[in-house]
């Protein structure tokens, strides 16, 4: 029998392996590893006889203990829709005020509502509901028609000149250029620009004025606050819905443009109006 080879090194036994002259020490794995091993084998194979593990033609085998993480997800999904549908019966049968007054139904209304708004109004309004050119922004205090929970409702549910809804709210702002001379359209946009800044002409503000007063203050107010009724805005926060400054001002008296909100009350459904207009009204600019 051949000597064992002992390193002179380290003093431990090699595994009579050499490659090149280097020699493989037979160092043993320690008894805590090898066990530990041997109890993964034993559970690895306890857990497949005791759940769905090995694959099959069409399935996979079912397990002594029948477990389905998919029927477990069913279920989870199945408990929560019956809690949604509880809140949304709730929700379907109260009116937004009694909504906001109810702490629980108020915080599902708002995530519910949270969610619609991505899936339905972000694309107009922006993920965080602040707007943009021609949109408006729904984080502040500036509402055309008003910030109440029930006037929100009211417009998403029949939306703005939207024609396929008798209860759409409707305003419209004629052109100027047949009932004013150019040069008192000019004058008339140097002084609503004056209202919240400086005028280029000075000179041309109360002239402006009087012509403010006689062909626009039936609408936006003399005040040139604006009218929530007929969802004429305010002139005097400097907020401006479709462009800041004299010109854009005079190409509004021009060319009125006038945007248009669909009515989402006949597309999602009274609840889920009731959720946005509650999420809506939770943003911050709410009245």
């Amino acid at each position: 029998m051949t000597d064992k080879h002992i390193d002179e090194i380290s003093g431990v036994e090699t595994s009579g392996h050499e490659w090149d002259g280097i020699r493989e020490l037979n160092n043993p794995l320690p008894r805590w590893w090898v066990y530990s091993f041997y109890a993964t084998i034993i559970w690895a194979l306890g857990y497949a006889v005791a759940y769905p593990s090995w694959p099959m033609l069409t399935e996979a085998t079912k397990g002594v203990l029948g477990y389905s993480s998919r029927a477990e997800v069913s279920a989870e999904l199945a408990e929560a829709k019956a809690t949604q549908a509880g809140n949304r019966e709730r929700i379907a049968s109260n009116t937004v005020e009694e909504i906001m007054a109810n702490p629980e139904l108020k915080q599902f209304a708002t995530a519910a509502g949270a969610s619609a708004f991505k899936l339905n109004c972000a694309q107009c309004h922006g993920s965080g509901a602040a707007g943009g050119r021609g949109f408006p922004n729904l984080n502040d205090d500036e509402w055309l028609w008003g910030g109440k929970p029930e006037e929100i409702y009211q417009t998403i549910a029949h939306g703005i000149r939207y024609t396929g809804d008798g209860e759409t709210r409707f305003s419209e702002m004629p052109a100027f250029t047949d009932m004013l001379a150019s040069h008192e359209v000019r004058a008339t946009a140097i002084y609503v620009a004056s209202l919240t800044g400086t005028p280029s002409n000075p000179t041309l503000v109360e002239p402006g004025k009087q012509l403010f007063t006689d062909n626009c203050a039936s609408c936006h107010g003399t005040d040139a606050k604006g009218t929530r009724e007929l969802g004429a805005p305010n002139l005097a926060d400097a907020i401006w819905l479709k462009g800041e400054g004299e010109e854009a001002i005079i190409d509004q008296m021009r060319s009125p443009k006038h945007g248009v909100m669909p009515a989402w009350l006949q597309r999602i459904g009274d609840p889920v109006v009731k959720e946005l207009a509650v999420f809506v009204h939770s943003l911050g600019g709410g009245e």
